[in-house]
C-alpha cells in the first residue's frame, strides 16, 4: 500500500521552491501532483547577498532568514495541498531539504549549512517534517553530497543497459548505474546553471538565459574554455562536491574574459558545462551508453545541444522517458529519503559521499 509525502527543494538559483505530492511503495514512486512556489523579491536579495558576501549575514540575520524561508516552505506546502485537493491529515510527512547557504566539505570544521526552519514547517502545517538530510554524511567524513544517486538507483536502473542519470542545477551531478547489479557511483561534476544564470545578471539584469539564446548567438572562444578546464577542481578524483562558494563569478574573474563580447563568454561557459559534464562520464562511466538528464538544465536547449555533441555517441534523454518529469525529480528525491528515514533505513551511499559508513539521513520535527 502506498503512503503520501510531500517533497521541498530549493536550488542554488534560490528564486523559489519546488514542492511535490507524491505517493511511495517498496517498488514504485508517483508524482501526483507539483506546485511552483515563488520567493519574495525581497527574500531573494536577501539570501543572494548572504550567500556571496557571508560576512555580512550575522547570527541575528541568520536566524531570522532560517524562519523567513521555513515559513515559505510552510506555505509552499500549503497551497501545494489546497491545489490537489489533499487534506494534511492523509500525508504521511514532508520531506524538507531546506535552502543552501554554506556547503563546506573541505572546511577545517567540515559542513553544510541549509536554512529553512522545519518546525515552522511542521507546526505550520500539523505533517510530521524530515529535514537536515546532510549533516549525518558530513559527520562520517562524507561530502554530504550529492544525496539524490540512491534515489536514481532505485527510480531509474535498468538492468539491461549502463546508465548515467545526470541532474543539471546550479551544479551538476551524475549519478552511474552500471547493468544488472552494479553498484551505484556519482559526484558532483562541477557547474551547470550556476555562471550561465550569474553571468547572464551581471550583464543582462536577467535570472537566466531563457532556452540558452543569449549563449547561442555568441561564439565559444577555446582559449578561454581550456583556461578554465584547467582548474585542478576538475581534474580532483571523486568523491567530490562543489558549489557556489567555488564557482562563481569572482572566480571566472580569474580568466580574461574582459577582452571578449558577453554573449561570447556566455556562449563559453555553456561550452564549459558541456565540457565539463561529458568529460566525467567519459572518464568515469565510459561503459554509459545513455545519459538520462533532469533539472532546470533541462529546458536549456543550447547546452542540451552542447551536450550531446560532447557526450557522442552516447545518447542523451529526458528523465520524462525513464518515468518521471524531470523538472521534479530533485523534490520527489526527498520525499523519498523521507520515507527511508522513516522506515529506519540509510538514504546515503557512502561510495557516492565518501562517508565512512551508510547513515540514516535527517531528523524528524513533529507537528
Amino acid at each position: 500500500m502506498s503512503d503520501l509525502y510531500i517533497g521541498l527543494i530549493s536550488g542554488t538559483s534560490m528564486d523559489g521552491i519546488d514542492a511535490v505530492l507524491v505517493a511511495i511503495d517498496e517498488r514504485s514512486l508517483q508524482l501526483l501532483h507539483t506546485h511552483s512556489y515563488r520567493y519574495p523579491a525581497e527574500l531573494q536579495t536577501k539570501l543572494r547577498t548572504a550567500m556571496l558576501q557571508p560576512a555580512s549575514c550575522g547570527v541575528d540575520q541568520l536566524g531570522e532568514l532560517h524562519v523567513e524561508v521555513g515559513a515559505c516552505f510552510r506555505d509552499a506546502a500549503l497551497q501545494l495541498l489546497s491545489s490537489s485537493g489533499t487534506s494534511h491529515e492523509k500525508i504521511r510527512a514532508i520531506g524538507s531539504h531546506g535552502q543552501t547557504l554554506r556547503h563546506r566539505p573541505d572546511a577545517k570544521h567540515r559542513f553544510t549549512l541549509q536554512i529553512g526552519d522545519p518546525a515552522t514547517i511542521a507546526t505550520g502545517t500539523g505533517i510530521d517534517t524530515v529535514a537536515d538530510f546532510r549533516s549525518s554524511d558530513v559527520a562520517l567524513g562524507g561530502e554530504g553530497a550529492p544525496l539524490v544517486p540512491p534515489f536514481h538507483d532505485w527510480m531509474f536502473r535498468d538492468d539491461k543497459e549502463h546508465r548515467v542519470v545526470l541532474n543539471i542545477g546550479g551544479i551538476a551531478n551524475i549519478t552511474v548505474l552500471p547493468a544488472e547489479s552494479g553498484p551505484v557511483s556519482g559526484f558532483d561534476t562541477g557547474p551547470g546553471n550556476t555562471l550561465l544564470d550569474a553571468w547572464s545578471r551581471r550583464i543582462r539584469e536577467l535570472p537566466y538565459d531563457e532556452s540558452g539564446q543569449w549563449a547561442a548567438s555568441g561564439h565559444a572562444n577555446e582559449a578561454l574554455i581550456q583556461q578554465m578546464l584547467q582548474d585542478k577542481w576538475f581534474a580532483s578524483p571523486p568523491p567530490k562536491s562543489t558549489g557556489f562558494e567555488y564557482f562563481n563569478l569572482n572566480w571566472l574573474q580569474g580568466f580574461a574574459v574582459d577582452a571578449l563580447s558577453a554573449a561570447d563568454v556566455q556562449a563559453s561557459l555553456a561550452e564549459l558545462s558541456a565540457r565539463s559534464i561529458a568529460a566525467a562520464i567519459h572518464v568515469w562511466a565510459p561503459l554509459t551508453t545513455s545519459v538520462h538528464v533532469c533539472g532546470g538544465g533541462i529546458r536549456n536547449s543550447d547546452l542540451l545541444a552542447r551536450l550531446t555533441r560532447a557526450l557522442a555517441p552516447k545518447t542523451v534523454h529526458s528523465t520524462e522517458e525513464s518515468g518521471l518529469d524531470p523538472d521534479w525529480v530533485e523534490a520527489c528525491a526527498f520525499a523519498w529519503l523521507a520515507s527511508r528515514r522513516l522506515a529506519g533505513l540509510p538514504g546515503n551511499a557512502p561510495a557516492v559521499t565518501g562517508a565512512t559508513r551508510d547513515a540514516i539521513l535527517g531528523a524528524i520535527y513533529s507537528h
